[in-house]
């Protein structure tokens, strides 16, 4: 395929998946990635800064969705509503065939404290960006952290549950169900 064939992000991310299994994060090169994916190293960069993003590529695309649903929630809707919303879009971003790949991506991160430190700025910087929405819609900023915290974590339990089974439920059900266990957990917490 030429390097302006359309899919050059998705055929950059499988060439990366399938080096570094293959022979590992650290020896696999973008030069490498490229050639691979069967484009050229100024094409990789066009998509990513470094081999690190691969495994990082939808950050920009889950805050946009979980932003957006916060926006456009019905007026009026409770903060736990919100973040509710928040997640479903978050949970949505992620279609069924991709799921072996959250697997694979998984597993490199796992591997690696370098790449398990940015899994957790790109958390971090979801849970903010779903709180500064909340706050816009009218949500104490104490709650809308709160709020988006757990939204972010009910997306994150259900997405390891997700990529761990290939006979769990759905993304978007697993995640739900996490949201109702963490609601849950706080309930009776504060109960005690």
């Amino acid at each position: 395929m030429g390097r302006w064939e359309p899919g050059a992000m998705e055929r950059l991310i499988a060439a990366a998946l399938e080096l570094f299994e293959r022979q590992g994060y650290e020896a696999t090169t973008t030069a490498q990635i490229a050639e691979r994916a069967g484009l050229t190293k100024t094409t990789f960069f066009r998509h990513f800064r470094d081999k690190r993003e691969v495994l990082f590529a939808g950050q920009g695309v889950l805050i946009e969705r979980a932003t957006a649903a916060v926006d456009g929630a019905a007026h009026g809707a409770a903060p736990l509503d919100l973040g509710a919303a928040a997640l479903d879009a978050l949970a949505a971003a992620h279609p069924e065939e991709r799921r072996a790949d959250a697997t694979r991506i998984g597993a490199v991160i796992a591997a690696h404290d370098e790449l398990r430190e940015r899994a957790v700025f790109k958390r971090s910087a979801i849970a903010e960006a779903v709180a500064r929405a909340l706050t816009a819609r009218g949500v104490d900023a104490v709650a809308a952290g709160l709020v988006a915290e757990l939204a972010v974590r009910a997306y994150y339990t259900g997405f390891d549950r997700w990529a761990a089974d290939s006979r769990a439920g759905s993304l978007p059900e697993l995640c739900r169900a996490a949201l109702d266990e963490l609601r849950a957990a706080a309930a009776s917490v504060t109960a005690r």
